[in-house]
């Protein structure tokens, strides 16, 4: 096992972005004040140590730079180194905030042996200005206690003896177990082997032992390595720069063939690609678009790049052109030949994809069917590029246009329509009508348009020629329009 840790891991890398001359930390607050979270080798000198008070620090040291943390950021660097690390082994896991943990067995023999595996890699963290420790042994728990205190290459079946003379707190106990045990006087990883085991089960509990045989290699502890999200993404650098739009448009086609073919290798389909291009000045311009639904077809991808490889200025030339994926999803094998049906969807989501990008997304609405019997609330809008079309109900007899509850210049009377009505300044003569449908409110929902109770609904055909449908309200007598039929 091969254990890495970066004890400075937080402060270089906020110093990464912004240097500072003075000796820097950072502050993490805990209850009401902030304390020392990472510490630059500077801050170390003047006696600073992580977990003091921020007060303390500058009492003894006024000079002291100070940022907040960003634990997030501090979490993006170590997941990069995690991914830097595999070059070392394909097993590799994060070893607590600021370590890794790999399993190198069988891999030592590529680099030359342990001592050159970890010689390369010390000269490689010294070039990324990275400070790290790392430490080999026979078990994840003795490496761990290594990286943290000294470092080195532990020889087989030594862990016993050669790791004896560290403090408990490098078995991974928590902060109040190795303190109490610093209490009874064991302090040392050999004064805990020499004790009995029931006794100490009883006081300090079976997390102790766990992590005591963890280390010895008398209880596995495997490694939870993280799987790797594949990362989708093509570029291509050009021996002379170019600056017009055909130019670019089949520097694009290759760039798409490529992602595409690794898009289909792991079965997804693209939702958003982002092309970026650097021009020679150094600038760098982009392009972005979405898809409305997973695609990884280039013939049907790359002309929704026109319209923004139209605006893009140039400058001096493009000499480097980088295409991504962000955003994908889950696209199964499709067959070549493909039906009418299959056709039209297809065609209806580059019609989506072409509106989604000059409109946006979110504008491009589909109605979408609901379990609600009232009429207004039988259907709901939704984003049409991030919703599937519902399944709706048989048809009805209720019209196609709905529209606010108007009121009519009618007769207010029950069981029947009126013979006549006043409507947009004309006077309407019923022809024929069928009904009622009687509809109920739902109760639960306090709807302006509903507290005058039940409605009874009628198709009405006028001697005019509008078809509407009309309701009535036996609670407080009076007739509206509901719509109209096409």
């Amino acid at each position: 096992m091969l254990c890495i840790w970066f004890p400075r891991l937080a402060s270089q890398a906020s110093l990464r972005q912004s240097p500072a001359q003075e000796p820097f930390a950072l502050t993490l607050r805990r209850g009401n004040s902030d304390h020392l979270h990472c510490l630059d080798p500077l801050a170390e000198a003047q006696g600073l140590s992580r977990g003091m008070p921020l007060a303390d620090a500058r009492a003894i040291c006024p000079d002291l730079t100070t940022r907040p943390a960003d634990l997030m950021a501090e979490m993006g660097a170590l997941s990069g180194l995690r991914r830097w690390a595999m070059r070392y082994s394909p097993l590799v896991a994060r070893d607590g905030s600021a370590g890794l943990a790999a399993d190198i067995t069988g891999v030592a023999h590529l680099f030359g042996g342990e001592e050159a595996l970890c010689q390369d890699l010390q000269d490689r963290l010294l070039r990324a200005r990275l400070d790290g420790i790392s430490a080999i042994a026979d078990t994840r728990g003795a490496a761990h206690a290594m990286a943290r205190h000294g470092g080195g290459i532990l020889p087989p079946g030594q862990v016993s003896t050669r790791l004896t003379a560290l403090p408990v707190a490098a078995l991974r106990v928590d902060h109040n177990t190795a303190e109490a045990l610093a209490r009874a006087g064991l302090c040392r990883i050999g004064d805990l082997i020499a004790q009995p085991r029931a006794p100490l089960a009883r006081r300090f509990g079976q997390g102790l032992l766990m992590r005591l045989d963890q280390l010895l290699g008398h209880q596995p502890e495997p490694l939870d390595a993280e799987t790797e999200t594949p990362f989708f993404g093509t570029r291509i650098t050009l021996p002379e720069p170019i600056g017009l739009q055909s130019d670019v448009a089949a520097a694009l086609e290759r760039l798409l063939e490529r992602l595409c073919a690794r898009l289909a290798a792991h079965h997804r389909g693209a939702r958003r690609l982002r092309l970026e291009l650097r021009r020679v000045d150094r600038a760098t311009a982009m392009a972005e678009i979405g898809l409305a639904r997973p695609m990884r077809d280039p013939a049907r991808i790359a002309p929704l790049f026109a319209p923004a490889l139209s605006q893009i200025d140039a400058g001096f030339g493009i000499d480097a052109l980088r295409l991504t994926a962000p955003l994908t999803e889950a696209q199964a094998p499709a067959q070549i030949a493909l039906t009418a049906q299959e056709r039209h969807q297809d065609a209806l989501a580059d019609l989506l994809s072409r509106l989604g990008n000059r409109l946006g997304f979110d504008a491009i609405l589909r109605p979408l069917p609901t379990d609600s019997l009232v009429p207004e609330r039988g259907f709901l809008l939704a984003p049409a590029a991030f919703s599937r079309p519902g399944d709706w109900p048989a048809p009805s007899l209720r019209p196609l246009l709905l529209g606010g509850p108007e009121p009519l210049q009618a007769q207010a009377r029950s069981g029947t329509p009126p013979g006549s009505f006043g409507w947009s300044g004309r006077v309407l003569t019923t022809l024929r009508a069928s009904g009622p449908e009687r509809i109920a409110p739902e109760w639960w929902l306090d709807d302006p348009d509903w507290r005058s109770g039940m409605r009874d609904y009628w198709q009405v055909e006028t001697r005019q020629g509008p078809r509407l449908w009309l309701f009535h309200t036996p609670q407080a007598p009076a007739w509206h329009i509901a719509g109209e039929y096409a």
